[in-house]
């Protein structure tokens, strides 16, 4: 008889077969995608509402979403633009629906009520030449989608077994991206690379918002090296961050890159100081192989861009000549909305003003990329009570519990990735959540009563 372990490896590998040959298809038949994004849909939801999410089915079909969100943008399979954010929430809703929310999370209604007093300003300051739904719907989605994944997850107990599937479908998805995106642009010889940004590595999509994602697939791949001790996995797994990890770093969008370090990082900070002397020393093997595999990744990735990566993080132009602005014009962004705050302390501007008021300051009308000066300048002294929300509750929720060794490393990748790509995209948002989760060992727990019931 098969143990768990086996049978969650031998789902592994299905898995990645299925995402192989999606991404495959999705290259050879672009005009499928949305029809194989609905299929997919349509079988979360008749699982859900089936097994009425007894095993958390609809975290795992928002995981999904989550992960595929780029992907879907990438090759047309979305119905309109924030279809991803939205399937996401409504998987959520469905899920509490039938399981409910913890009577803790008044924390997070009072952040979802604090938003929409900025969506009432908006109706007064958006100009009535602009589009204003679709102004505050791309600000505004975001923000709330990490409410809704915090109501879902805040308090929530959740199995083991099942949480590792959940960061299954986060990965499954950046699988079948990182085959298209092979497929798209097998190499970097005959193409020409931009140092802002490599759209020729990207599938023609924003290198920003593929550095972020193909980031978080790396670092799930490392978190999956140190806690799954199987051979045959851990060099599928191996082979996967080497292709992943090139793919991200020739984007040239260096925010999910060193955003996917600080993740690994965060997570064996807490990982190591849970392990038993017994497993230390193969811990310690293993970061050495990561550094390794790391290390062949940057150098493959310097040969076949010919050095200009290496340019592009060390803040350096294709000449070799140091740039004065190592955030790429963000800088300004911010100082426009932290000027608007200022000017606008009490309500704010409103939700999606920003871009009117860079073009009205700055004479360009360009989105936000932080989100954090987004909240202060759209919603004025309301977004400093929806950060100290975001930032203290999880924090106390952590330091009561320290259950989820993956905590500090997906609150890492949220904050980092809303200071460098806002919140376009729901992976920061869900993830945010996935921080919340109380996970419970099953099979030390029944160890544990077993002992109990010897004594």
């Amino acid at each position: 008889m098969l143990s768990s372990d086996q049978i969650n490896n031998q789902f592994y590998i299905r898995m990645l077969l299925l995402h192989f040959g999606y991404g495959f298809v999705i290259y050879l038949f672009p005009s499928l995608a949305k029809i194989i994004l609905l299929g997919i849909m349509a079988s979360f939801v008749f699982v859900i509402l089936d097994r009425k999410n007894r095993g958390n089915e609809a975290l795992m079909a928002a995981a999904y979403i989550a992960g595929g969100e780029v992907f879907f943008r990438q090759t047309g399979a979305v119905i309109f633009y924030e279809t991803g954010k939205y399937a996401v929430m409504i998987f959520l809703l469905i899920g509490m629906f039938f399981k409910g929310a913890s009577s803790k999370t008044i924390p997070y209604w009072i952040y979802l009520l604090i938003l929409f007093p900025g969506v009432i300003v908006a109706s007064m300051t958006i100009s009535y030449d602009s589009d204003f739904r679709k102004l505050v719907a791309f600000n505004i989605t975001g923000p709330v989608c990490l409410g809704i994944s915090a109501l879902y997850c805040y308090y929530k107990k959740i199995k083991k077994e099942d949480f590792q599937r959940v960061i299954l479908m986060l990965l499954m998805p950046l699988i079948a991206q990182t085959v298209y995106l092979y497929l798209y642009t097998p190499s970097m010889d005959e193409v020409k690379i931009s140092l802002a940004g490599n759209y020729a590595a990207t599938g023609g999509f924003g290198p920003n918002q593929i550095s972020t994602v193909l980031g978080l697939g790396c670092f799930l791949i490392c978190t999956r090296l140190f806690t799954i001790r199987n051979l045959k996995i851990n060099l599928i797994d191996i082979s996967l961050l080497i292709l992943m990890g090139y793919r991200a770093v020739i984007t040239f969008s260096r925010g999910g890159v060193l955003t996917a370090i600080l993740c690994i990082i965060a997570f064996l900070i807490f990982f190591y100081y849970k392990q038993d002397a017994k497993r230390m020393e193969g811990t310690n093997f293993r970061i050495l192989g990561m550094i390794l595999v790391f290390t062949i990744v940057w150098f493959f990735s310097s040969i076949e861009t010919g050095g200009l990566i290496g340019n592009r993080y060390a803040n350096k132009n294709a000449a070799g000549e140091l740039k004065e602005d190592i955030t790429t014009g963000r800088v300004e962004l911010i100082e426009t909305e932290l000027t608007a705050f200022y000017r606008n302390p009490v309500i704010g501007i409103g939700v999606g003003k920003g871009r009117e008021y860079r073009q009205e300051h700055l004479g360009i009308g360009i989105n936000t990329h932080n989100e954090i000066s987004r909240l202060l300048s759209e919603h004025g002294i309301l977004g400093i009570f929806a950060l100290c929300i975001l930032i203290f509750v999880p924090m106390v929720f952590w330091f009561k519990f320290k259950n989820n060794y993956f905590f500090l490393a997906f609150v890492t990748f949220w904050f980092m990735t809303i200071n460098h790509s806002a919140m376009r995209i729901a992976l920061p948002a869900f993830v945010y959540g996935l921080a919340l989760l109380y996970i419970v060992d099953e099979k030390k727990n029944t160890v544990h009563r077993k002992r109990l019931a010897g004594q």
